[in-house]
């Protein structure tokens, strides 16, 4: 009797010291039954899960692979107690744009290469596009809001910029000094969105739109300018190289059909068309060079992250099944 009292009692308290170690390794963003997970550089691609049972969750997965063409749909990524509604990373440095405590408002939340939080900012608005420039020194966001009344009181877009160095917060983009078409303008009705930086922490690519037109600009972080390069060009991504963005562009110049992705080369401004034909609702990530990451819906708010080269040739390939916002380590 004593013997059966004992393992029941050794059983109980197993089980209270799993449960606690389970919910601070949520609290922490480390992976549970697995070794803490890590923003820093290293092989290996971070997204989030789209799982019914764990949506939001940070996922990590090797990309090293013994064969490099293996998918990193047949690994198994490791799960992390982190939850956000848009994620990026690079070089040490997160960016998690959250639901703030009682689930009413939205914030965002800078995080170290061991996940730990470094700052809180309030967000006005929902969720929609995160960035971090490749020194990891700058952060980047987008977020859907309303009311503004050039826009009739529907959905516009507000981009912020964070300096985690300085401090320094870029609140919004809409008062700098804008050139459309080589002239310069005032632009009541601008929208951005959709940010990537340049390697020297000044330069950065977005989206704006004016007068129902899309632009690909180029913006100026010290001199605090914006200037337009091409048309019909939405949700950049800067090649690690410098030389190429990744891009989608509204099919007839009307999103209603949906978007084709494709990459800009901006020393000829020649567009190559990828082969990924489906729609892509998504800001593609690089993965290396050569390739290029990003997110397709399947339903009930699934979806599932692929790969394409960014020469136009080869086809898409899985990378994670059930997972979305994904960013290279690399």
């Amino acid at each position: 009797m004593k013997r059966a009292l004992v393992a029941v009692v050794g059983t109980v308290v197993l089980t209270v010291i799993a449960v606690f170690s389970i919910a601070s390794a949520m609290r922490d963003g480390r992976a549970v039954g697995d070794a803490p997970l890590s923003l820093a550089r290293g092989p290996r691609l971070v997204a989030l899960s789209s799982s019914p049972e764990s949506r939001g969750r940070l996922l990590s997965a090797r990309t090293a692979t013994p064969d490099r063409r293996t998918s990193l749909a047949s690994l198994r990524p490791a799960l992390g107690g982190l939850s956000c509604e848009r994620f990026y990373a690079a070089n040490g440095t997160g960016l998690c744009l959250r639901l703030a405590k009682g689930f009413t408002t939205y914030q965002l939340v800078v995080l170290d290469a061991a996940l730990r939080e470094r700052r809180t900012i309030p967000l006005v608005g929902i969720p929609n596009r995160a960035r971090v420039s490749p020194s990891g020194r700058l952060v980047a966001w987008t977020v859907f809001v309303t009311g503004d009344s050039y826009n009739g009181g529907r959905f516009s877009t507000r981009v912020g910029i964070l300096d985690t160095r300085t401090q320094q917060l870029v609140p919004t983009l809409e008062d700098w000094a804008i050139t459309v078409g080589g002239v310069r303008r005032r632009v009541p009705d601008a929208n951005f969105w959709g940010v990537t930086f340049a390697r020297d922490d000044r330069r950065f690519y977005a989206t704006m739109s004016t007068g129902g037109r899309r632009y690909l600009v180029e913006g100026d972080l010290f001199a605090r300018t914006i200037r337009t390069i091409r048309d019909n060009v939405e949700c950049p991504s800067l090649s690690p190289d410098g030389t190429r963005i990744a891009f989608k562009s509204a099919l007839g110049g009307d999103p209603s059909r949906g978007w084709r992705l494709s990459v800009l080369d901006l020393a000829t401004m020649r567009e190559t068309p990828l082969a990924e034909t489906r729609s892509v609702d998504d800001q593609a990530a690089w993965l290396d060079d050569h390739s290029v990451a990003y997110a397709i819906a399947r339903g009930r708010g699934r979806s599932d992250v692929w790969t394409v080269a960014a020469d136009g040739t080869g086809r898409p390939a899985l990378l994670l099944h059930d997972a979305y916002s994904p960013a290279s380590l690399n």
